[in-house]
């Protein structure tokens, strides 16, 4: 096998399965091009097949698996082994690798809480990105909600890697911002705010979850959240069927009545 050929299958396939096809008709130009290239010492380079050929054709397999194991580098490196029929499906495929890497990385940006200023609130927040969203964390020391919401940032600030999580002390942010409203949330994207909470109240106090408040920020769109309903209701709900359960019935009061 030509040592390039031999450089290009993956290791997960087995080189003799490549030398079963011994049929011209079953080989692609490119293959072809490398059973019969000469190398730069002069040699020909050739496969040695046996003699009777199967139906399939492991050689175009082979190639199919190559080329899109490949990486960007390596689709650079190699293009001038590329035979003319073969250089739309590359081009196509290295069309489509970039747009995924590009993809990832814009995908995996941030990941992390950031803490910010109030000089770095125009650049950090209303001129973001095209396509990012923000979710901007005013907070104050020894408010302990305000502490908790931190925590459940962090975890979905490495959930959400696409997702800009910001934080910033309130008065530092802002000059003077009351800490009744404290904690607050903002949500912008591309400079327009999409969403607010503002006061404790809002988030329900120290019972707040990591869940609920992943759900509060899917509603504005900052995240793509995996949760297919609003933790808070299914402990509403819960909380419904205590009260239900320990309420006394109707027909326990009737009997209550009758034996008075």
């Amino acid at each position: 096998m030509s040592p390039n050929l031999r450089s290009l299958v993956p290791t997960t396939v087995s080189l003799c399965d490549a030398e079963k096809d011994n049929d011209p008709k079953h080989m692609s130009r490119l293959c072809k091009g490398y059973l019969t290239k000469k190398e730069s010492d002069g040699v020909l380079r050739q496969m040695t097949w046996p003699p009777q050929s199967p139906d399939l054709n492991p050689i175009e397999m082979v190639w199919v698996k190559t080329y899109e194991s490949m990486t960007l580098e390596e689709l650079e490196e190699n293009e001038d082994e590329f035979s003319e029929e073969d250089e739309l499906a590359i081009e196509m495929y290295r069309q489509k690798r970039l747009a995924e890497w590009k993809a990832n990385q814009i995908k995996n940006m941030f990941g992390e809480v950031n803490e910010i200023s109030g000089q770095d609130y125009v650049k950090e927040v209303n001129k973001a990105g095209a396509g990012i969203w923000v979710v901007l964390h005013l907070y104050k020391q020894g408010i302990p909600l305000c502490t908790l919401i931190n925590q459940h940032l962090s975890q979905l600030a490495r959930k959400f890697p696409q997702t800009k999580f910001l934080k910033s002390i309130s008065t530092t942010c802002i000059p003077n911002y009351p800490d009744r409203n404290l904690p607050t949330l903002f949500v912008y994207n591309e400079g327009e705010m999409k969403g607010q909470f503002i006061g404790p109240l809002v988030f329900g106090g120290m019972n707040l979850t990591c869940d609920e408040l992943e759900w509060r920020l899917s509603e504005t769109g900052a995240v793509k959240t995996d949760l297919e309903e609003n933790p808070r209701k299914q402990i509403q709900d819960q909380l419904l069927t205590s009260i239900r359960c320990s309420a006394p019935s109707r027909k326990d009061n009737d009997e209550d009545s009758d034996e008075d």
